[in-house]
């Protein structure tokens, strides 16, 4: 089999295709190999390759399609272990799964909870073990008070959140903030009554 000097590895989602590359330093052959890998939650979407008039559709985890230097196409089926060790530079550079966490605030408050105080270094572990993170910070609050009110105040705490990270040594260029005030309540509850999960930011690491 001829060794290959350029290989594509395609990786979808429902929502999007990403096209990689990795190059060796043999003579070119004019070779490709495109594969589909599975998204983060196990979904999986679809690529159609065309070269002169052959066309394959790959909609499986880990088809794939091998393109000779004369154009033909060969259908494969490659293992999840076969490609993270073809593609082991362009796999270990993918963006890691995203993580959510959840810290909650005291009544009328942008000030965390003693508990969320702590979970606040897990945060913080999270966000170290990525090169480069991006961080989406939301703003929640409790059915007690109007709306202005809890607007005001859910934009507070991711306010308040984006401080506490930017304080900790995390760019402030990679956190986003929102206030949803108490328009996404955790837990349903009647209008007037306090509920601390609802008082809370999420924050969506990615």
């Amino acid at each position: 089999m001829p060794v290959k000097n350029i290989m594509n590895v395609v990786g979808c989602t429902c929502a999007a295709v990403l096209l990689m590359a990795c190059a060796q330093t043999h003579p070119p052959l004019g070779e490709e190999l495109v594969v589909v890998l599975p998204g983060h939650d196990g979904t999986i979407g679809g690529v159609v390759v065309r070269r002169n008039n052959s066309e394959q559709v790959l909609d499986k985890a880990f088809a794939g399609s091998r393109i000779g230097s004369q154009g033909t196409q060969e259908a494969m089926s490659l293992s999840a272990e076969a490609v993270n060790k073809i593609f082991s530079d362009t796999v270990a550079a993918l963006p890691g799964r995203p993580a959510t966490f959840l810290l909650y605030f005291l009544e009328g408050k942008d000030e965390l909870t003693t508990a969320s105080n702590a979970e606040l270094a897990n945060v913080l572990d999270e966000i170290k073990r990525r090169p480069a993170p991006d961080l989406l910070v939301t703003g929640h609050a409790d059915n007690v008070g109007s709306d202005v009110v809890n607007d005001k105040l859910s934009l507070a705490r991711a306010e308040r959140m984006r401080e506490l990270l930017t304080m900790r040594g995390i760019n402030v260029d990679r956190i986003q903030v929102a206030g949803r005030g108490k328009r996404e309540l955790l837990i349903v509850t009647r209008e007037g009554v306090a509920e601390e999960r609802n008082r809370r930011v999420e924050i969506n690491v990615r």
